[in-house]
């Protein structure tokens, strides 16, 4: 069943199996609130095993672009394109959020950012290969991310 991530009253359905499930809210509705603010598009989320296509999608880029393979299970998924911009989430148990940013056109814009949910550490298949910045969230608390550029085609 499909979820519209409201961000004014944050809620852990569909997340509730993560030890982090409260901050892994927190770190979803702060996405939802920016993609509405921004683009005025509702964040809407799907199960990861109704949303495999996009889990392996996401999971193909991480490995092909960097060898990434994560232990943890996914939760959740969504993709939406806004403004020539196909994004792909993946919100996975630990309380990571990975999402791949990927125009549409050749020459646009096309990464993959990490985000770590208030309270989790990071991940083994990320901790020697990245260095996380942190932001404030009034949502999610320290929201800890990182990124890097795709090279090749998908």
């Amino acid at each position: 069943m499909s979820y519209v991530v409201d961000f004014v009253n944050v809620s852990a359905i569909g997340l509730e199996t993560s030890p982090v499930a409260d901050a892994l809210a927190g770190l979803r509705a702060n996405e939802a609130r920016y993609f509405n603010t921004k683009y005025g598009h509702a964040f809407t989320t799907e199960p990861a095993d109704k949303a495999k296509a996009l889990v392996d999608y996401v999971s193909r880029v991480l490995r092909d672009e960097r060898g990434i393979v994560f232990a943890s299970s996914p939760l959740e998924a969504t993709e939406f394109v806004v403004e020539g911009v196909r994004w792909t989430y993946v919100f996975y148990e630990s309380g990571l959020s990975v999402n791949v940013l990927y125009s549409i056109e050749d020459a646009g814009k096309r990464a993959v950012g990490f985000k770590l949910s208030d309270g989790m550490e990071i991940p083994d298949e990320l901790a020697p290969k990245f260095k996380f910045v942190r932001q404030k969230s009034k949502l999610a608390g320290t929201i800890r991310g990182s990124y890097f550029v795709i090279k090749g085609q998908y």
